[in-house]
């Protein structure tokens, strides 16, 4: 039976070309009868050189020009003709998210509203609920505002971060208080700005909660996935990403988003701690994460449940079907597999998956697979020094 094409003639902007989690939504979208427009930086984002969308736009979207892309993405929507503006990345969710007001006159801006996402991306704000309201998270040290405050309350070893940042920059282990002032001195920082947490220790993993919460603040789907594989496994990022069924954590992730006051696709990072076997919270992404892939592969239509939300109609809730699965960035999964030595105890067979998508990679779409190879080639020494810092 052919598929309904429910939203036939919306015409959909999807920012962050650059971005691995735009296949699938690039994908749902055009299911779902969509015309598609990706903004991207260079010919070999994984968005453009996909043959997915409509329309490919090669502008300024980086990460590292903010105001430049900024001003770029305001002009592109009020100057275009689009009913949907989706952004899958941090980077330019808090464009659309302090544009909001504004861009809302030109097409639906599909992000949080501006006060509400300054609050969920400040990582102590979100630490605060969680000790409040009993929600498990790595212990915060509250009122380190200086050098003076670090011999008051502090229980070494803690990490220090901002309270603001995209990915793992910034964070810093620091084992004893003399380091940490040595550290704070060095690099000039500001500890009002940062926060003190208590180290989760080696052995513990990382996991994560896709959670879509509707316009009524109603939950219409959520799951966990668990990172199997991680390259470079100090500071990496996931290679290998698996369906985790642990009820009780994706129920403290649910309460926590609706304590937030959040709307939309969201991403909750957890430390499943290896002295206790509790998922902790550690941040939440007020955007979809990339390993949104395997939500996508098991049931949960992201795209659709997104078209839904901004255009009015109920939300059909949505389950994972297939828990026994992963997904698979094949590119960086063989630079784990080459560089961990417990490559052949976590093989994905070994951990029980019973199914492993390739999440670059399809038979139909194929050359992101290799545009991204190609850029990570290109960029592999700047992507690492990032990784290390």
């Amino acid at each position: 039976m052919k598929r309904s094409k429910r939203f036939e003639g919306k015409h959909v902007l999807v920012l962050d070309g650059y971005c691995k989690q735009v296949l699938p939504f690039m994908r749902g979208f055009k299911e779902q009868g969509c015309e598609v427009s990706v903004l991207c930086n260079s010919k070999l984002d994984c968005g453009y050189a996909s043959r997915l969308p409509d329309y490919k736009i090669l502008g300024v979207c980086d990460p590292h020009k903010p105001e430049a892309s900024e001003k770029y993405i305001v002009k592109m929507i009020k100057e275009g003709h689009y009913d949907l503006v989706f952004a899958p990345f941090d980077f330019s969710a808090r464009i659309l998210s302090h544009n909001k007001e504004e861009l809302s006159k030109y097409a639906i801006i599909y992000a949080m509203d501006r006060d509400v996402f300054d609050r969920v991306n400040n990582k102590e704000e979100v630490m605060k609920v969680c000790m409040e309201n009993d929600i498990p998270c790595p212990k915060t040290f509250f009122g380190v505002d200086s050098i003076d405050d670090i011999d008051v309350q502090i229980k070494f070893p803690v990490i220090i971060k901002p309270h603001i940042m995209y990915g793992a920059r910034g964070f810093h282990l620091c084992h004893t208080a003399e380091e940490m002032r040595e550290y704070v001195k060095e690099k000039q920082i500001d500890l009002k700005e940062y926060v003190v947490q208590e180290y989760i220790p080696e052995g513990s993993r990382l996991m994560g909660a896709n959670v879509m919460i509707d316009r009524n603040g109603e939950i219409k789907s959520s799951y966990l996935y668990i990172c199997e594989h991680i390259y470079p496994e100090v500071g990496g990022t996931s290679t290998l990403n698996g369906i985790l069924v642990r009820p009780e954590i994706s129920e403290y992730c649910n309460k926590l988003v609706k304590l937030m006051g959040l709307h939309g696709e969201m991403g909750v990072d957890l430390m499943l701690d290896c002295r206790d076997n509790v998922g902790k919270v550690i941040e939440i992404n007020p955007r979809p994460v990339h390993g949104i892939s395997v939500g996508f592969f098991t049931g949960v239509d992201h795209a659709q449940q997104i078209l839904e939300d901004a255009f009015g109609k109920e939300v059909t809730p949505m389950e994972v079907t297939q828990p026994k699965t992963a997904s698979r960035i094949g590119q960086t999964d063989i630079l784990w597999f080459l560089t961990s030595p417990d490559r052949f105890r976590r093989l994905s067979y070994r951990l029980g998956y019973k199914r492993v998508k390739e999440q670059m990679f399809f038979w139909d779409d194929p050359l992101p697979w290799f545009a991204y190879l190609l850029g990570g080639i290109k960029d592999y020494k700047k992507k690492m020094k990032e990784k290390r810092q």
